[in-house]
């Protein structure tokens, strides 16, 4: 059985934090400061988790979040004279909330549960990579960013799982395809829905 955690959330609009990646934020908002000051006085480990639609009347309340959140954890961070910070989160998994916890602070406190990663060793999975990369390609030079630096990304040898979470973080443009890819703990799923949204992409852009 996969362990439960205790975890603050900073809930937002149109985000994902996927594992395997880092994601700049700048914390301004007094209940976030207080979560940030907490985080760093512990493990420096929370969840960032979409606002469902129709947020804006509850937001400085309790508005519904999706059920999965990307897992960070604090990397650097910076407490400007403000009392505001600029942090940087590094990605480090899924989790599915199981239940909002009470809490006498002023941020939102869940319990969690991990997602493990299923279905990677799949002999689908294989191909299914390289078509993702070659599809990659494809979109760098027709938005002309195919740098040395790029190229050579895309022919790291690194997990399917890993592939997966960078690409769809730095290429995937649509909120609710990233949150649906962030829900997805079987990567061959998961490889095949990216896929499609890389593929969708590269026609948008050579049709425009």
């Amino acid at each position: 059985m996969a362990s439960r955690q205790h975890l603050p959330i900073f809930p937002l609009p149109d985000l994902v934090l996927f594992p395997h990646t880092l994601l700049p934020l700048h914390i301004f908002e007094p209940r976030y400061r207080a979560m940030t000051a907490d985080c760093l006085g512990r493990d420096r480990r929370l969840a960032i988790v979409g606002l469902k639609p129709g947020y804006e009347p509850d937001y400085y309340g309790r508005p519904a979040v999706y059920p999965v959140a990307g897992v960070g954890r604090i990397v650097q961070c910076e407490r400007l004279a403000s009392g505001r910070f600029n942090m940087v989160l590094r990605g480090e998994g899924r989790v599915r909330i199981a239940r909002e916890l009470p809490a006498d602070t002023l941020y939102r406190i869940v319990e969690a549960e991990e997602m493990p990663e299923v279905g990677a060793e799949r002999e689908t999975v294989p191909p299914m990579v390289e078509l993702v990369r070659k599809t990659c390609r494809h979109i760098l030079h027709a938005v002309k960013r195919a740098t040395p630096e790029m190229e050579a990304a895309l022919g790291e040898q690194v997990a399917p799982a890993v592939l997966c979470d960078q690409i769809a973080s730095a290429l995937v443009p649509v909120p609710e395809a990233r949150q649906a890819l962030l829900e997805e703990a079987d990567v061959e799923r998961r490889l095949r829905r990216l896929l499609t949204e890389l593929s969708t992409l590269l026609k948008q852009l050579k049709d425009g």
